[in-house]
């Protein structure tokens, strides 16, 4: 069932990301902030209201991207595999599953995987959610 869910979101996703860009001028991060535990690293990122508004609205991937540029301007080590990838999937699934959560947490050492993979995980693979 999760493999079906999975694939018909990726799906969706793919029809739906077409939506006309309309947040350019608008501020989509509020801030950045790298964090450590031991060897481990994560991006905090906090989306600003009008993020979570237009992350709540299925189509906005083309928003998503815009947010995704505000995310490297703030922070350009950011620019890592797999991290885009990350944030995208918080951008399609944060607000449906954990609406208002403070950040969304991009992490370094995650692997890289397919967008299926990506779902499933709830944007985590390689492990649960970071524990600092």
């Amino acid at each position: 069932m999760r493999r079906l869910l999975a694939a018909v979101a990726v799906a969706a996703t793919a029809l739906l990301s077409a939506a006309p860009a309309h947040a350019g001028d608008t501020s989509l991060v509020d801030h950045t902030e790298w964090v450590k535990w031991g060897d481990l690293s994560s991006l905090r990122v906090y989306p600003t209201q009008a993020a979570r508004a237009e992350a709540a609205q299925l189509g906005t991937m083309s928003i998503g991207q815009t947010a995704w540029e505000q995310v490297l301007a703030q922070a350009p080590d950011a620019d890592l595999p797999g991290m885009r990838e990350q944030f995208l999937c918080h951008w399609q699934l944060a607000e449906f599953a954990q609406p208002g959560k403070t950040s969304w947490n991009l992490e370094p050492w995650r692997p890289e995987v397919d967008a299926a993979t990506m779902i499933e995980t709830g944007c985590n693979p390689g492990g649960t959610e970071e524990p600092f």
